[in-house]
């Protein structure tokens, strides 16, 4: 099979970019792929392409974040190179943060069908299940109805891909109850890496409170600075706090002024962007990972990471978070996300609970295991070959 992939690839900073390598990466693997076509973004170093079989890949970058010119330059793109099968690797701002740009290429689903090339497109969030005004879109209400109505136009226009592939079976409930969608698709997120051997620690001389991400819209850190600073009068224990990653896109600044602000606070670290050898390293060296979120966006690619590093996480208890823990068998401790006592009391209790804090890590280590990234793949590819079956079947008829 020659696979094409529409996504952003590292080093891009455009939002799923690190999940279009593991994507890559392991459909390489694959007996089934002869061939992946990367239609990328483009980034002015080389595409990262470290890993075995990556001599199955050849990237076309045919596409800028906010252009006008992508629908016109992906999809000549694709006619260049015939794929036999296109992914989309999406979610709503995938493209740009401008409404025409953005919209532009979600109708991309729609041309390439009609041309000829079967396409899945994976949505990793759908707006029915998206907070606006907590993740940070917008507060005014007209505003919020306008983007009710082109979020459900726009959505339309994805669900004409021969398969709609969502990683939360309720997301599947959704688009089937609202739209009447028939080529809906549940395959879970994933697990990116899977350590052969968590490394399970009974003492840590500091306790590292991590969190990971892209901060600034529904990723505040404030409150968990704050909570690790009661945590550390009320517990006594030497806590480090470390900020993995960057500012969201839409807040530019954000953590460079929470840096001001808190520059009062000792033993807090500002990794910046971690390039995807660090990693395994960030993330194994920490006692705990949190997410200071107030809203969720769909599944969550850093709770799977930590799964597979067997560690223990605090999550608010909102939205698909919740519901992702509950299928896919993660644990971990809740709390408020309007409230700093409650994260406070969630991160005392495994910082200080050895026993409850390896507990937490195994069925964490359990739960990834159970989803690696090439039986993910697997999945696609029985999609992919299903539909190439059915339509010769429809043929011959």
């Amino acid at each position: 099979m020659k696979l094409g992939i529409v996504s952003s690839y590292p080093p891009s900073n455009i939002t799923l970019n690190e999940y279009a390598y593991h994507l890559v990466k392991s459909f390489v693997t694959l007996d089934q792929i002869e061939e992946i076509i990367l239609f990328c973004d483009v980034t002015s170093e080389k595409k990262v392409l470290d890993f075995p079989y990556a001599d199955k890949v050849t990237v076309v970058e045919c596409w800028k974040f906010n252009s006008y010119n992508i629908l016109f330059s992906v999809s000549k793109a694709i006619k260049k190179h015939k794929p036999d099968n296109v992914l989309f690797n999406l979610q709503f701002m995938k493209f740009g943060d401008k409404k025409i740009s953005a919209a532009l290429g979600l109708l991309l689903p729609k041309v390439i069908k009609m041309r000829g090339t079967p396409n899945t497109v994976l949505i990793h969030n759908i707006l029915e299940a998206v907070d606006l005004e907590s993740a940070g879109f917008t507060k005014n209400p007209i505003l919020k109805v306008i983007y009710n109505i082109i979020g459900y136009t726009l959505t339309k226009f994805i669900l004409s891909a021969n398969t709609v592939a969502v990683t939360i079976p309720r997301y599947k409930d959704i688009l089937e109850k609202k739209y009447k969608a028939k080529n809906i698709k549940v395959i879970p997120h994933g697990t990116f890496e899977v350590a052969e051997k968590p490394n399970y620690k009974d003492f840590y001389e500091r306790k590292k409170v991590m969190t990971f991400g892209k901060f600034g819209t529904y990723k505040k850190v404030e409150i968990l600075i704050e909570a690790v600073e009661r945590a550390r009068k009320s517990t006594g224990e030497n806590i480090e706090i470390v900020i993995a990653g960057t500012d969201n896109p839409n807040t530019i600044g954000y953590l460079k002024n929470v840096k001001r602000k808190y520059e009062h606070i000792s033993d807090i670290t500002f990794t910046g962007y971690v390039p995807e050898e660090d990693v395994e390293r960030i993330f194994v060296e920490s006692t705990v990972v949190v997410f200071p979120y107030t809203s969720t966006t769909g599944s969550s690619g850093v709770l799977h990471q930590a799964g597979s590093y067997g560690k223990a996480v605090i999550l608010p208890n909102i939205g698909d978070l919740k519901t992702l823990m509950q299928d896919e068998g993660y644990a971990g401790e809740f709390f408020d996300p309007e409230s700093t006592d409650s994260l406070t009391k969630a991160i005392e209790a495994i910082i200080q609970n050895n026993s409850y804090r390896l507990a937490l890590e195994k069925i964490n280590y359990k739960a990834a295991t159970s989803f690696p990234m090439k039986k993910i793949c697997e999945m696609y590819v029985a999609t992919f070959e299903n539909k190439k079956k059915l339509k010769l079947n429809k043929i011959l008829a």
